[in-house]
């Protein structure tokens, strides 16, 4: 029988370290390129941030520039001696406006939404201070159901935005409708 034994004289055991040091250096090496890499598009970010901060400036000066044109031409409407001239030009544009609203247009729009069983009594478009046209309606029918159903078109409809019921009046004997009155965001362009 015999034994084998190994034995170690040395004072440290030896380890397989060559593995471990090339695996390190690798990821060392791995490391580095990414910081070139984060390094090189923290600048590329920063000289964007510049020609923003640039282009930011220059539209700023220009609304300056524009604000002191506005102001003095406003200043120059203003006066005494052209206040009539003002009034009638903010008549004018608002008669073209109301020019610009095409009855065909919200007529062919309401009738593609609107059930056979709901009556128009009345219609008027008004145009807000943003130029949106809202539509001022009165509606009637022999139930509500119709007119329930009529809102949902609207609300669904891509012609038209939020609706609002206003008020709605019973039937009464002399008038067999129950009529409401509503308002109605339109798309129709000016």
């Amino acid at each position: 029988m015999s034994l084998n034994l190994h034995i170690n004289l040395a004072s440290e055991p030896f380890h397989k370290d060559r593995p471990i040091l090339v695996a390190s250096a690798g990821v060392a090496l791995a490391l580095v390129a990414l910081l070139a890499v984060l390094i090189h598009l923290g600048m590329a970010e920063r000289q964007d941030m510049a020609d923003t901060r640039a282009a930011v400036g220059r539209l700023e000066t220009q609304l300056r520039r524009l604000n002191a044109e506005e102001a003095r031409l406003s200043a120059t409407l203003q006066k005494p001696e052209n206040t009539d001239v003002l009034e009638r030009a903010i008549f004018l544009n608002a008669l073209l406006q109301r020019k610009g609203i095409s009855w065909t247009k919200i007529f062919a729009d309401l009738e593609s939404v609107m059930p056979y069983d709901v009556r128009l009594i009345s219609v008027r478009p008004t145009v807000t201070a943003r130029n949106d046209i809202v539509l001022d309606m009165l509606v009637g029918a022999q139930s509500s159901e119709p007119v329930l159903k009529m809102l949902m078109e609207l609300e669904g409809s891509p012609l038209f935005g939020q609706t609002a019921l206003l008020s709605w009046i019973p039937p009464s004997q002399s008038d067999p409708l129950f009529k409401y009155r509503l308002t109605v965001n339109y798309a129709q362009k000016l």
